[in-house]
């Protein structure tokens, strides 16, 4: 049965599928526009340094809040597309149900290290937020700067859940929910 078939009798399949869709078409709006941003921003301030003699005094700021941004906006691209560092010499020498036990293990863990993880930078910007601390050309309060951090470890929680129940419920292994595990011959 193709993968096709089984999500249309698998709702739960069907539902994380819709909303890796939905997740991932908002990390590519994210990346795209900090990347875009980034890149605006830098010209600006190089323009204005060389060109008219006078620094724009904001850039490196922003500039700190699109690196915050593009970051971790693309912990869960990376996730979703089975683009992390993998150590994988043993692994791959593994027998192909060992390997999948491991990658149910590997991206079960992963995903709840990501949610603790999520769970101290909520606690991380609260404490910055009660500092009161602002940045200096911008006036803008520090604790929005990390912002992105959680919402990116918790959408790279799920994209590793995700692959978890694709996992489970497929009998291929999978990298992330749409790469199967193996290698491309260039």
């Amino acid at each position: 049965m193709d993968e096709t078939a089984q999500k249309a009798r698998n709702p739960i399949l069907a539902a994380v599928d819709f909303i890796d869709r939905q997740v991932s078409k908002f990390e590519g709006v994210m990346l795209a526009v900090g990347v875009i941003l980034m890149t605006v921003n830098t010209i600006a301030a190089v323009i204005s340094r060389f060109v008219f003699n006078s620094a724009i005094t904001f850039t490196d700021e922003l500039n700190m809040i699109f690196i915050v941004l593009v970051t971790y906006a693309g912990l869960g691209y990376a996730a979703r597309n089975g683009r992390h560092i993998r150590m994988s010499a043993i692994y791959d020498a593994l027998p192909e149900k060992i390997r999948k036990v491991l990658m149910v293990l590997m991206t079960s863990v992963t995903s709840a290290f990501m949610f603790f993880l999520s769970y101290y930078s909520v606690i991380y910007i609260l404490e910055v937020h009660e500092s009161g601390r602002v940045l200096p050309a911008l006036g803008l309060p520090v604790f929005y700067i990390y912002l992105w951090v959680p919402v990116g470890f918790v959408l790279t929680g799920l994209q590793y859940a995700f692959t978890a129940v694709k996992n489970l419920s497929q009998a291929e292994v999978y990298l992330s929910t749409h790469v199967k595990d193996g290698y491309v011959d260039m």
